[in-house]
C-alpha cells in the first residue's frame, strides 16, 4: 500500500521552519505497513496544492496534507479542497462548539468571527475530532483515493495521527508488514564496510533490501523486509543480522532502539559502578551536552571543564606552561596532562580531553586546521590519539565528538 505526503505553506518552502511532520508521519504509517512514495511541500498557492492533489490521486491509495486550516487568509486548504471534490463548506456545529469550548476555557482573547469560521468543513468530509487545537482534520474520498488533511501544528497533528488516522487507515486497508532492523557501527566509512560484506550483501534474499546510512564517523547499517507473513520476516532478518555480525564485530555497538553510543556508554558505566568527566577545549562542551541529554547521566558523569581558553587550560586544569611552551597546545602532551588532571581534579574513573584546530584560524597553536588530539584517561593508562578531520569547523567537531565516544566505549569494555 501506498501513500503520499503533501505539506502546505510558505513557511517550509522559505526555510523559516524544518518540515518534521513528514518524518514523523513517515514513520508511523512505515509501522502499519504503508509505503510513503513521495513527499511533497508546497506554497499556500491554489492552483499549486491542486496540481499536486491531482498527481498524487495518480499514484497513492493515500494522500495526506498537513497545514493551511488555520483562521487567517493565507490558509487555503479547506477552500482548495472544496474546489478539488466539487464540494461546498458548510458549518458543523459540533466542531463550532468544541472551539467555543476551548476558547472559555484555555484563551483568555475573545473568539472571533475568523475562529468560528474554522467550524465550516467541505461538506462530504468525514470530520477527524482535534481535541487540542480548533482546526478539525478532514477525511475525503475521490475515485478510490483517501485525502486526508491535518493541522500543520505539530502537537496536534500527531495526536490525531496516532488517535484517529492510523486506527481507522488500519481498519479500512489490507496492508503488507514492513520490519526493520539497524545496526549502529562507529569507525568505518560505509565504502570499507561494503567492502567488508560484499559476499553477504550479495546473497541476500529478494524480499530483504539493505541500506548504508553514514553521518561522521558512524554508519548505520539497515535491513528492511516487507512482506504478508511477518514470522518469516522477522526470522529472515534475524538470520541475516547473525550472519552480518560476524564481519563488523570490531565496529558494532548495538542495535538502533538501544540508544546511540553515548548510551551505550552510560549504560556500561552504571552497570560497572564507574565515573566519568570531561576537559574540552575546541568540542565547546559537545561530549557534556551529548551525555547530559541522557536521563540518570549524573550517576557516572560528574562534570566537565570547558576549557577553552589557553589559560584555563593552566588556571584550572594545572597544565605547566613549560609543557604548552614545549609542544603546543594542540599536542598529544597537552591533550593527555588534560584528561589525567580532569579525572584527578573531579575524582572520576575515566576521563576524556579534546584540544584542537577545528579553524576557521589557527588560535593558539600553530596546528593545521583540523588537526585533533582526544584523550583518554582510564584506571589503567592514559594515552592521546591525533586525527585530521577536515577543514569545516562544525564537521571537525561533530566527527571528533562520535571518535570520542568511539574511543571511551572501548576502553570501557575493557574493565
Amino acid at each position: 500500500m501506498q501513500a503520499e505526503i503533501i505539506t502546505i505553506g510558505d513557511e517550509i518552502l522559505i526555510g523559516q521552519i524544518v518540515d518534521s511532520n513528514s518524518a514523523f508521519i513517515a514513520k508511523e504509517f512505515n509501522k502499519i505497513g504503508v509505503t510513503i512514495y513521495q513527499i511533497t511541500s508546497v506554497q499556500d498557492d491554489r492552483e499549486h496544492i491542486l496540481d499536486a492533489l491531482h498527481q498524487a490521486e495518480d499514484r497513492s491509495s493515500v494522500v495526506i496534507l498537513t497545514g493551511g486550516l488555520g483562521p487567517t487568509k493565507d490558509d487555503i486548504t479547506k477552500n482548495t479542497l472544496c474546489t478539488y471534490f466539487q464540494d461546498k463548506l458548510i458549518k458543523d456545529e459540533q466542531v463550532l462548539a468544541h472551539i467555543e469550548a476551548l476558547f472559555a476555557k484555555y484563551i483568555s482573547t475573545p473568539i472571533s468571527d475568523l475562529n468560528r469560521q474554522q467550524a465550516l468543513i467541505p461538506s462530504n468530509a468525514e470530520v477527524l475530532h482535534n481535541a487540542y487545537g480548533t482546526a478539525p482534520g478532514l477525511w475525503m474520498e475521490k475515485s478510490g483515493t483517501v485525502f486526508i488533511s491535518l493541522p500543520g501544528v505539530p502537537f496536534e497533528m500527531k495526536n490525531l495521527l496516532r488517535e484517529q488516522v492510523l486506527p481507522k487507515i488500519v481498519e479500512t486497508y489490507s496492508r503488507p508488514h514492513i520490519i526493520h532492523k539497524t545496526l549502529l557501527t562507529y569507525g568505518l566509512g560505509e565504502s570499507a564496510i561494503a567492502q567488508r560484506i560484499e559476499e553477504w550483501e550479495n546473497n541476500l534474499p529478494e524480499f530483504i533490501k539493505f541500506a548504508y546510512l553514514p553521518n561522521l564517523g558512524r554508519v548505520r547499517l539497515r535491513l528492511t523486509a516487507k512482506g504478508t507473513n511477518l514470522d518469516e520476516l522477522k526470522e529472515g532478518v534475524e538470520t541475516e543480522v547473525e550472519k552480518l555480525i560476524p564481519f563488523i564485530r570490531d565496529i558494532f555497538y548495538g542495535i538502533e532502539g538501544d540508544g546511540a553510543i553515548e548510551e551505550q556508554v552510560g549504560r556500561l558505566m552504571t552497570e560497572k559502578g564507574m565515573t566519568l568527566s570531561t576537559a574540552e577545549s575546541f568540542t565547546g562542551g559537545r561530549i557534556a551536552e551529548a551525555l547530559t541529554s541522557i536521563p540518570g547521566a549524573s550517576a557516572y558523569f560528574k562534570g566537565t571543564v570547558v576549557s577553552y581558553a589557553t589559560e584555563v587550560k593552566i588556571d584550572v586544569l594545572k597544565i605547566p606552561t613549560s609543557l604548552i611552551d614545549k609542544y603546543s597546545v594542540v599536542s598529544e602532551p597537552v591533550a593527555k596532562a588534560m584528561a589525567e588532571n580532569t579525572k584527578n581534579l573531579l575524582k572520576t574513573d575515566f576521563a576524556v580531553a579534546t584540544t584542537g584546530n577545528a579553524g576557521p584560524s589557527k588560535g593558539d597553536s600553530e596546528a593545521e586546521i583540523g588537526t585533533v588530539y582526544i584523550a583518554i584517561s582510564t584506571p589503567e593508562r592514559t594515552f592521546a590519539e591525533k586525527f585530521t578531520m577536515g577543514n569545516h569547523r562544525e564537521r571537525v567537531v561533530k566527527k571528533s565528538v562520535n571518535k570520542a565516544f568511539e574511543l571511551l566505549w572501548k576502553e570501557i569494555l575493557k574493565f
